[in-house]
């Protein structure tokens, strides 16, 4: 199998980017990109380190990401499985590219940057829920904002709802499979949902 091991290789299989493609990009919060940000309850965070890459989903109940200036969003680090995979990443790299998407739509935001992790507690406090704050945040220093092509979710029809004859594996049968049986299952399955309930924020 061929590889394409030059940018001028790669560049010749493909024609040049449109006009509307380049001129989007921003380079901090526009009026409509904030206001499409802050609708955006959910986002993708990849991130960089020394022992590889993390692509990691955060969801909020609300807007996932805070404002603190036209340059720079907070993402809190609300609970999770305590792998710290994204945070190691940032602490050792601060490369960061968040995508933001709403339910609904095809349009996608990304946002690249550079990140740092900070458990300042004034800052974990403007995220309080139910007495509770998260355990440090993410402050990213935006690099350029844009919207990604459509066509992806398009062709994924990602909005369509679910189709009824795919059946995919659970997280417990997956985990079985992997501890060869030692954890998950059934049970673990039966049980997620409930736990996860209880701690939530």
């Amino acid at each position: 199998m061929r590889r394409i091991e030059t940018i001028a290789a790669l560049e010749a299989l493909y024609g040049t980017p449109g006009a509307a493609s380049l001129r989007k990009v921003a380079r901090q919060l526009t009026p409509l990109y904030r206001k499409w940000i802050m609708a955006s309850r959910l986002c993708v965070v990849s991130t960089v380190g020394s022992d590889g890459t993390d692509g990691s989903p955060r969801g909020d109940d609300g807007p996932v990401v805070l404002e603190l200036d036209p340059t720079h969003l907070a993402l809190p680090d609300w609970r999770g499985n305590q792998r710290l995979d994204t945070l190691r990443n940032i602490v050792a790299d601060g490369r960061i590219s968040l995508m933001f998407m709403i339910p609904g739509s095809n349009t996608v935001v990304r946002v690249n940057g550079r990140a740092f992790v900070t458990d300042d507690a004034d800052l974990r406090a403007r995220f309080e829920k139910k007495s509770r704050r998260p355990a440090t945040v993410v402050v990213i220093e935006i690099a350029e904002v844009y919207t990604q092509c459509a066509r992806a979710l398009m062709r994924a029809r990602m909005w369509e709802g679910a189709d009824a004859s795919v059946v995919v594996p659970t997280a417990g049968e997956i985990l079985a499979e992997v501890s060869e049986g030692a954890e998950g299952g059934a049970t673990y399955d039966a049980e997620w949902a409930p736990r996860a309930a209880k701690t939530m924020w």
